[in-house]
């Protein structure tokens, strides 16, 4: 197939990527979760398909980042963590689908955050423009715009170190905000190859809702702190959890907040979530305008999503909770997705995504991709061997070497801590995963049952972790000390 001849009928010439960073599932308007506002990405579920069950194979943002890249999971492509953090790892370096799509004729712009590899941009994996944030806060600075207005951290007794990531305020005109700024590069971008006549691939990477968040004044009122429930999980005792859970509050300075805190920080979250999608509508409205929706395939994603102060808790790492794992996915491709289609099947984001737009865009897809393509399922249809259930790993380091693997079907969750306690949610009994089953004599069988299901995944993944008898011999056998009273 030729540049711009995807599978099925209505092939997209154009690929939109929009991919936001940290934004949680359960924080869009779609989802049914917290009440957000995100009016154009609710319009594009309703255009296209919303996914119910997907989840990022990392829950960090080099490595997701990567595997959407290359197709391959972190401890194949050999970025563990986040290169700019306390330890060195193998730097990415991965042949891409996006070289290959370059190479078959289209035209490749990047706007945004990149955080893939410190020293290569995308320019070195087959885009051909790239507007980074650094170019934003130069233009920020040249045009004289004010500062972002931090928190005032003694109100809330937080070292000013720690209180930089709880954000603040832009004091700054919408237009002149990062997210809104990013969307007119993008615009201009398409416009561009529109006029040349070739088909593109953009790709729109938002730092938001990354902490720190400094919203602009037309959304930062948009949800009053004092009107936030906490999170179901707010009141998390972390019984009979690892140990690491509870220690990263007092690594972090946290441990005291309360709830009072915690909305604000959420409030601020919720808003920049809604100026995303703001930036988001600003982009859609000039597909249309430029005649361009019926022939382009929009896809909006995250890398992970964010604790948010659930379990009272801040960022990601050492942790497998919903809060982190559990992704928004909207596709919308004309002629192919039936209009507010809801897809309930597991998907692992950042690898199906690679398959499905090298597939989408009439490329090979290489047999050592370790995603499936979502094409059967954009169709309506789930194909009988689909899998039931996703895998997560994490392999951390900032803040001491932590191992984790998780298998995760529609019903319960189990999460091999190597080096701590495991842990077992019932998550339809247990949806904000307060209590860990393990060790519970009426669970015993489907802890062994998980354990099992989970080592012959990671043997089939070619995991590492597994390839040696230490750690194989541990998870075959079920070799786990129980929780500690």
């Amino acid at each position: 197939m030729t540049a711009g001849e995807g599978a099925g009928s209505g092939s997209p010439s154009n690929i939109l990527l929009i991919q936001s960073d940290q934004h949680r599932y359960d924080c869009l308007g779609s989802s049914g979760g917290r009440r957000c506002q995100t009016p154009h990405l609710d319009r594009l579920a309703a255009e296209g398909v919303r996914f119910t069950h997907a989840f990022t194979p990392v829950p960090t943002c080099c490595p997701a980042r990567q595997s959407l890249l290359s197709g391959l999971r972190p401890e194949q492509h050999g970025g563990l963590w986040n290169y700019d953090i306390t330890l060195p790892v193998r730097l990415f370096d991965s042949p891409t689908w996006t070289e290959t799509l370059a190479a078959s004729g289209y035209s490749l712009g990047y706007v945004g955050k990149w955080h893939v590899h410190p020293d290569r941009t995308p320019l070195d994996y087959g885009f051909q423009d790239y507007v980074s944030l650094q170019d934003y806060a130069a233009w920020r600075r040249a045009v004289g715009l004010p500062d972002y207005e931090p928190i005032d951290a003694d109100a809330l007794g937080l070292d000013p170190v720690v209180s930089h990531w709880f954000g603040g305020r832009d004091p700054g005109p919408l237009d002149g905000a990062r997210t809104h700024w990013q969307a007119d590069r993008v615009i201009d971008l398409i416009e561009r190859y529109q006029r040349e006549g070739q088909p593109w691939h953009v790709r729109l990477d938002f730092e938001e809702p990354h902490l720190p968040c400094f919203p602009t004044d037309r959304f930062a009122l948009l949800y009053p702190a004092e009107t936030l429930e906490p999170w179901g999980s707010f009141a998390d005792t972390f019984a009979n959890k690892p140990y690491i859970q509870e220690q990263q509050l007092w690594t972090w300075g946290i441990a005291h907040l309360d709830w009072a805190a915690w909305s604000q920080y959420l409030s601020r979250y919720l808003a920049v979530v809604s100026q995303i999608d703001d930036a988001v509508g600003r982009v859609l409205g000039a597909l249309e305008r430029l005649g361009l929706s019926d022939s382009t395939l929009v896809i909006y994603t995250t890398d992970h999503g964010d604790a948010c102060g659930g379990h009272r808790m801040i960022d990601k790492h050492y942790v497998m909770y919903e809060d982190v794992v559990h992704v928004p996915l909207i596709m919308h491709w004309p002629g192919v997705t039936e209009p507010g289609a809801v897809c309930n099947a597991m998907v692992t984001h950042a690898l199906d995504l690679a398959t499905t737009l090298s597939e989408a865009a009439g490329l090979p897809v290489p047999d050592t991709y370790q995603g499936r393509s979502l094409l059967p399922l954009l169709r309506g249809e789930t194909p009988p061997d689909w899998p039931t259930e996703v895998l997560s790993t994490y392999n951390g380091a900032q803040f001491g070497l932590y191992v984790q693997r998780m298998l995760r079907d529609h019903r319960f969750k189990y999460v091999w801590n190597p080096t701590d306690v495991d842990e077992l949610y019932d998550l339809e009994r247990d949806p904000w995963e307060l209590e860990n089953l393990v060790g519970q004599p009426d669970h015993h069988e489907c802890l062994a049952t998980m354990r099992t299901r989970l080592l012959a995944l990671l043997t089939e993944q070619r995991d590492d972790i597994v390839a040696k008898p230490w750690l194989r011999q541990q998870l075959a056998t079920g070799r786990k000390l129980g929780p500690r009273s």
